[in-house]
């Protein structure tokens, strides 16, 4: 199949999937946050595909596959998917049952802070140009050290737990939290694992790592 349908394909069956975790659960479509935080996920990788697929095929076709070729990481991310989408269905039955009560100023800056998050992530992809989903290195590819990556060695990581930071107020709901805390403590393993791999089979990472102390979070780790 062609890039652009695959593409088209990708896209709208994550947007299937994740609205009807959210709305299904919800009992209704008047649940506004989830509306919002969809968008927010969706519009600018939305964006961010038409770009790419004028400027940089290549990079969506390393965005596309899902399946993991390093154990560990098929195991983290196993969990990964599952979590995240019971934390969609918990927020759903949150609105359904009205189990939280979230300020509406706490739940518009959570989703500035989603967001900020999401933009962060796409910022790293666009200095990035090798920044797979999945872990493995290419032939011919270079370490990064520009942009976010002179600061801290994952900034897309940093910009989804931003992302996940902000998700339980974002969607209003306080019982979503306990499911980031969860994905966070994921994210931080599959990262020390894919170091683990860059540092065995990327040539000149090591030595990066040297240069860029940090690895998630500016002058603390």
């Amino acid at each position: 199949m062609d890039l652009k349908p695959r593409l088209a394909l990708h896209f709208s069956l994550g947007l299937v999937l994740f609205g009807a975790v959210l709305f299904f659960p919800a009992g209704s479509l008047r649940f506004w946050q989830g509306w919002v935080y969809l968008g927010i996920l969706f519009v600018p990788g939305l964006l961010a595909f038409l770009y790419f697929y004028k400027r940089d095929p290549q990079l969506l076709e390393r965005r596309l596959p899902l399946k993991e070729t390093v154990r560990e990481q098929k195991l983290i991310m196993s969990f990964v998917y599952a979590i995240w989408l019971f934390a969609f269905v918990l927020a759903g039955l949150d609105h359904r049952w009205g189990w939280s009560h979230v300020p509406l100023r706490l739940t518009v800056a959570s989703q500035v802070g989603v967001f900020a998050g999401s933009g962060m992530s796409l910022w790293a992809i666009t200095v990035n140009r090798f920044a797979a989903r999945t872990i493995r290195v290419e032939p011919g590819q270079p370490v990064v050290s520009t942009g976010p990556y002179h600061v801290v060695r994952h900034p897309m990581y940093l910009g989804v737990c931003v992302m996940l930071l902000f998700t339980p107020w974002a969607l209003g709901s306080w019982s979503v939290l306990p499911a980031v805390v969860l994905l966070l403590a994921l994210v931080v393993l599959r990262l020390l694992n894919e170091e683990k791999v860059l540092r065995q089979e990327l040539p000149g990472y090591a030595e990066y790592c040297l240069r860029t102390r940090f690895r998630l979070v500016p002058f603390l780790w």
